[in-house]
């Protein structure tokens, strides 16, 4: 299939010029003379490369390209400027608003095509990593589905993880991995069979032994993305305590990633106060001050329960938006004897 390119310039001439040299080289070419035209265009027709003059009527390239890679469903796709400015503030602006490289007037068509190739291939690297990324989150929501009772827990983990975690004033890339494990944090129980994964009664200590590798299994899973460096943490560390007590290594307070333990926090609200076949939910206040009562225990870190209440209480609706959306579907698999937090 060949790979499509978006040319965007007012001037019929040279458009037509560039049309007719790229085609020849086997690409699939479509454009457009305006901003309007190019913003439509790019999310029909899906180019791998768009290639945009700055100087036009109504939109300028400039402010197409900030919308390009605005648009979720856009950002990563590579823009060429194409430009007879030479100052270096227009040049600025273009990086600003997230262009991938520049063209000057007049265009020279072995640059053109060396680049053209070039960001091509990047593009077709990135969307081998975003279906990588796109399998696993399937893989891990295909897992929640095993148990109906769990139906949008990953989704309401990834979301309220994510607020909290931009709240304490994370990096963007943390928030973002926060987002990522809420979804695959449990993806290592692909690992672990519906008999003991559903069990009805107490597991055996065999049983418990198996389904404490889930950590370590996810962990292994995901480890080739090179994007989820900092995800592999909370996958792994998810399930450790602060006195010691939790698994796979046996982490003790600070040793735990703090990404995890953000994660932890949420997950254990979001069980608590979720339905299960084997209890009640418990309302926000009861589901509080049992986590309290853990993290008292040595289980949880009090300081990030503190700020997790307030998170509540300052951003309740917000949260309970999340939550509308990630609505629990009702479901009963018989499952009795499942702690809430595995």
């Amino acid at each position: 299939m060949p790979h499509k390119i978006l040319l965007v310039d007012d001037e019929p001439a040279p458009r037509s010029g560039l049309e007719i040299l790229l085609r020849r080289e086997g690409f699939e070419v479509r454009a457009a003379a305006d901003g309007a035209s190019a913003l439509a265009q790019c999310a029909e027709f899906r180019p791998d490369l768009v290639l945009l003059d700055i100087m036009m009527p109504g939109l300028s390239g400039i402010e197409v390209c900030r919308r390009i890679k605005a648009a979720p469903d856009t950002r990563l796709t590579p823009v060429v400027l194409i430009t007879g400015l030479t100052a270096t503030s227009d040049r600025i602006q273009g990086i600003n608003a997230g262009a991938d490289d520049f063209l000057s007037k007049p265009i020279d068509y072995n640059e053109l095509l060396a680049r053209t190739r070039s960001l091509i291939r990047l593009k077709t690297y990135t969307d081998e990593l975003e279906n990588a990324e796109a399998v696993l989150f399937s893989l891990a929501l295909s897992i929640e589905a095993r148990d109906p009772t769990t139906h949008g827990h990953c989704g309401r983990l990834s979301e309220i993880s994510a607020l909290l975690g931009s709240r304490m004033g994370l990096e963007p890339e943390q928030v973002t991995a926060l987002r990522r494990a809420g979804v695959v944090h449990d993806v290592g129980k692909v690992a672990i069979p519906d008999s003991i994964l559903l069990k009805q009664g107490p597991l055996t200590a065999d049983e418990e032994a198996l389904l404490r590798q889930h950590p370590v299994v996810g962990e292994h899973i995901c480890a080739p993305l090179k994007s989820f460096r900092l995800v592999l943490p909370i996958i792994r560390h998810h399930h450790e305590k602060q006195d010691g007590t939790g698994y796979p290594d046996g982490l003790r307070g600070d040793e735990i990633p703090l990404t995890a333990r953000i994660l932890q926090i949420v997950d254990v609200y979001d069980a608590l106060t979720t339905e299960r076949p084997y209890r009640i939910a418990l309302d926000s206040s009861a589901a509080l001050d049992h986590i309290e009562d853990e993290a008292n225990r040595g289980w949880w870190d009090p300081k990030l329960l503190v700020e997790f209440r307030k998170m509540l209480a300052e951003d309740g609706e917000k949260v309970a938006d999340i939550r509308r959306r990630h609505a629990q579907r009702n479901g009963n698999n018989g499952n009795g004897n499942r702690l809430p937090y595995y």
